[in-house]
């Protein structure tokens, strides 16, 4: 059974065509980024995979379940990061990621001690009863990842949360959410504007244009020689840019 599975989706919002007779498979364990222009309907797709809207027709399913309709059942199973990193400005970094685990009612024991070892996990040991104001972007966007992956969701949804940064710091980032996502085992759906950010995310790449039509479906790995993407890039360039 795959993960996610997209079966004829379409979605509409009045006259605007955002999603058009999809039908996608994302199997267990992939790292998968989505990318397109605005307005190829990636953010839609995200929606529905996290149960924030259903499509108008056609079928979404997670997990083997509907995640719109039965919503409540996936609390624990999905984590999100977000563009900008969504911190409670009044909780340490420690306190914010602790938030998710204190909605999945962990003991204040076993929340403390599964914060403290993402924070270190993630570089910032030090800094963990510093408040947001005193993070650089990258230290919160730390956090915000920190947070996800202390919930031991099996699913990691990605909205462009590198963005905002430097493209130094956001390279950075991104290696190391990759690692992450491949040493826990977890599935990750990953949107993008970014090919650069695409190659360095993705095990596999969905190129998307309106209404949110697969364009490419590509496979990478290490082990794809450097003429081959060079090819791949300049495939993509040219779909995007059509």
């Amino acid at each position: 059974m795959p993960e996610i599975s997209f079966e004829g989706v379409g979605k509409r919002f009045g006259a605007l065509v955002a999603v058009d007779h999809l039908s996608l498979d994302i199997g267990k364990g992939q790292l998968v980024a989505l990318l397109g222009k605005t307005g190829c309907g990636k953010s839609t797709m995200f929606n529905m995979i996290a149960g924030l809207m259903a499509p108008s027709e056609g079928r979404v399913t997670v997990m083997g379940d509907d995640p719109f309709t039965h919503f409540d059942r996936f609390r624990g199973k999905m984590a999100i990061v977000f563009q900008n990193d969504r911190l409670l400005p009044w909780r340490s970094a420690v306190r914010n990621v602790e938030l998710g685990l204190e909605i999945l009612e962990l003991s204040k024991e076993e929340r403390r001690e599964r914060a403290l070892y993402w924070l270190h996990k993630l570089g910032l040991k030090g800094h963990e009863e510093d408040f947001p104001h005193a993070l650089s972007g990258g230290m919160r966007q730390r956090v915000s990842i920190a947070r996800a992956f202390a919930t031991d969701a099996p699913l990691l949804l990605c909205d462009e949360p590198f963005s905002a940064l430097d493209e130094i710091t956001s390279k950075r980032l991104r290696t190391e959410f990759a690692s992450l996502v491949r040493e826990n085992g977890k599935t990750a759906v990953f949107i993008t504007h970014s090919i650069n950010e695409a190659f360095d995310i993705g095990d596999r790449i969905l190129v998307l244009k309106r209404p949110a039509e697969i364009a490419h479906d590509i496979q990478m790995s290490a082990e794809v020689p450097d003429e081959e993407r060079e090819r791949i890039r300049r495939t993509i360039h040219d779909s995007l840019s059509a």
